[in-house]
């Protein structure tokens, strides 16, 4: 069972319209809009963010580089990602790192 997430933290969390979305022995998933993260836990501590990216309808498609363009790729799709998909999903990134205190 994981340790909940302490008070400080989930109001951190809130004020970043941040949401936990599920939990596992070592990982945390957490969400904002469509933008999604994995999140490695050791016990009551974050240790670092995976890869984010968006949920699609056809399901998680995670932001990548390829020839120095962005793309979003996920299980058996691929699709360009615009300066305004980029833009949204660092800033998930970075409110969520700033919010688990990863700075």
């Amino acid at each position: 069972m994981t340790p909940p997430i302490e008070a400080t933290l989930a109001a951190r969390l809130d004020a970043s319209n941040i949401t936990l979305m599920a939990e596992a022995k070592a990982y945390t998933i957490f969400v904002r809009d469509n933008c999604i993260a994995l999140v490695h836990r050791n016990g009551a501590a974050f240790s670092s963010i995976g890869s984010s990216g968006i949920m699609t309808e056809n399901g998680l498609a995670y932001l990548v580089w390829r020839e120095d363009r962005p793309v979003l790729v996920g299980k058996g799709i691929e699709l360009p990602a615009d300066d305004a998909r980029v833009a949204g999903i660092r800033q998930f990134s970075l409110d969520l790192k700033a919010a688990l205190g990863l700075e």
